[in-house]
C-alpha cells in the first residue's frame, strides 16, 4: 500500500461511475512472478491485502523453451528435461564439444570438457571409441555416472502380466555401501506420465532393504524387506502377484505379503521392461510411487519371468535373453580399465562398459597424450586476453589480437 492508495495486480475492483468514465476494463489474464516496486520486491500472495479468482501458476518450464541448439523440452507436472538433437547434450544441450562425433555403433558422446568427449556405449560395446565388442552373460551396472546417465538395459514389454506374474533374480552388489542408497533395479509401467494413477511395477534397494511396488491404478502397494546380510556375496529374490495380492521373497527371509488398495485388479503396462536404470536420467518422469534416485551398481543375473503357473520360467526379451537397447553395460567382474593405459598422469575411470582418461590440468585427448594449448579455455592459467579478443599461441607464450577501438597487451585499453 502506498501513500495514496492501494496497488491492484491484474484487475481492480470496478464501480459503476468507474465505468462510465473509462468504459469497459479488462483484467489481465496470464501469470504474474517477480513483482517489483522502485527496486523492492513484494511477494505478491503473502503480502496482498486482498484477492479475488487468484490461482498458483503453475506454468510448465518448458513453456519458456529453455533448451538451446533447437533441443525439445519434456516434461511432466513437475519436472523436465531436454532431448538434445544430433551432438548436442548436457542440460539445456548447451554443449557441442560432439560436433565432430568420434564414438562409433551408436554410443552416446557426452563433452567431458571443451576439449573431450566421453562415448557412453551402446549394449554390446566397450572400449574408448565403444569400438571393442564385448560378449555379455552377467550384465554388470555403475548406477549413475558423473555425466548423470545411468547404465540401463531395455527389453521388450513383457507379455500376458496383467493379472498374474512371477520373477526370479539374483544381484551382487559393487560394494555394500551400494544396497543403503536408492538404487533401481527393474521397472516397468506406464512411464512418463508422472501421476498418481499410473500402472507400474518396480523393484529396488533402499536404505539396505529391498523394496518392491505396484501399482494397478487405485494406489500403491509396497512390501519392504528386513535388511540385507552384507556377509552373503550372491541375493536371491522371488517375488509375484496374482490380482491384488503381492508377495516377496529375499535370500532366506520369511516371505512377505501385501494387497492393494481398491477394487481393481489388473496391471496394464506398455513400457519396456527397463533393468539396472533407464533411459532418461530424471527419474521424476517415472510415475509416482515408483522412482528410485539412481540406477543399481553391481550385477544382475539369471532373471527369469512367468506369466501363469502353469507356465516355465523364462528370460526376458525377445528373442528371448535378448534385449532391444542398453548404455554403459559391461561383464560382470571384468574391468575395461585393464585393457586401458592413460598417459602423464591421467586415470582411468569406468562405468559399465564405459571406460575414459580423466587427464591432469594441461592435458587433453582419449588417453591423455595432447598438451591444452595456452589459449585453449582448459589451460591453467588461463590466458588474459580480454572479452571479444583473440588468443594467439605463440612458440613462447601468447599475444592478443584486439577488436577495432581496443588496444594494450590485453587489449585492456579503451
Amino acid at each position: 500500500q502506498t501513500t495514496f492508495g492501494s496497488i491492484f495486480l491484474g484487475n481492480v475492483p470496478v464501480h459503476e461511475e468507474v465505468h462510465r468514465c473509462v468504459g469497459q476494463i479488462q483484467g489481465y489474464k496470464g501469470c504474474v512472478r517477480d513483482f517489483q516496486v522502485n527496486n523492492q520486491e513484494l511477494f505478491i500472495i503473502d503480502e496482498a491485502l486482498g484477492g479475488r479468482n487468484v490461482e498458483n501458476c503453475n506454468v510448465p518450464i518448458c513453456d519458456y523453451h529453455p533448451c538451446h541448439n533447437g533441443g525439445t523440452c519434456t516434461s511432466d507436472a513437475e519436472n523436465w528435461f531436454c532431448e538434445c538433437p544430433g551432438l548436442y547434450s548436457g542440460k539445456l544441450c548447451q554443449f557441442a564439444t560432439c560436433d565432430e562425433n568420434p564414438c562409433g555403433n551408436g554410443a552416446t558422446c557426452f563433452p567431458k570438457s571443451r576439449q573431450d568427449a566421453v562415448c557412453l556405449c551402446p549394449y554390446g560395446r566397450s572400449g574408448i571409441l565403444c569400438n571393442d565388442a564385448i560378449n555379455i552373460s552377467q550384465p554388470s551396472f555403475s548406477g549413475t555416472d558423473v555425466f548423470g546417465y545411468t547404465s540401463f538395459l531395455a527389453y521388450s514389454t513383457i507379455p500376458n502380466i496383467t493379472f498374474y506374474y512371477e520373477f526370479h533374480l539374483k544381484f551382487q552388489l559393487a560394494n555394500h555401501h551400494s544396497a543403503l542408497q536408492d538404487n533401481l533395479i527393474f521397472f516397468t509401467g506406464q512411464k512418463g506420465q508422472g501421476l498418481n494413477g499410473d500402472d507400474f511395477l518396480v523393484l529396488g534397494l533402499r536404505n539396505g532393504r529391498v523394496v518392491y511396488s505396484y501399482n494397478l491404478g487405485s494406489g500403491t502397494a509396497t512390501i519392504i524387506s528386513k535388511p540385507l546380510d552384507p556377509t552373503l556375496n550372491i541375493h536371491v529374490i522371488h517375488l509375484g502377484r496374482y490380482l491384488q495380492k503381492g508377495w516377496l521373497k529375499v535370500d532366506d527371509q520369511k516371505n512377505k505379503t501385501v494387497a492393494s488398495p481398491g477394487r481393481l485388479v489388473g496391471l496394464n503396462v506398455f513400457s519396456q521392461f527397463y533393468l539396472g536404470g533407464y533411459r532418461e536420467y530424471t527419474p521424476e518422469l517415472l510415475p509416482k510411487g515408483s522412482r528410485f534416485k539412481n540406477g543399481f551398481q553391481g550385477c544382475i543375473f539369471d532373471v527369469q519371468v512367468r506369466a501363469s503357473m502353469n507356465q516355465e520360467f523364462k528370460s526376458p526379451g525377445t528373442p528371448e535373453g535378448h534385449p532391444n537397447s542398453g548404455r554403459s553395460v559391461g561383464q560382470c567382474k571384468d574391468s575395461p580399465c585393464s585393457l586401458i593405459k592413460c598417459r602423464n598422469g591421467g586415470k582411468c575411470i569406468e562405468s559399465g562398459s564405459t571406460v575414459y582418461c580423466d587427464c591432469l590440468t594441461g592435458w587433453k585427448g582419449a588417453f591423455c597424450t595432447e598438451t591444452v594449448s595456452v589459449c585453449e579455455p582448459g589451460h591453467d592459467p588461463p590466458h588474459l586476453c580480454k572479452h571479444g579478443s583473440t588468443c594467439v599461441p605463440l612458440p613462447n607464450g601468447y599475444t592478443c589480437h584486439c577488436p577495432l577501438g581496443t588496444t594494450g597487451t590485453y587489449c585492456e585499453q579503451g
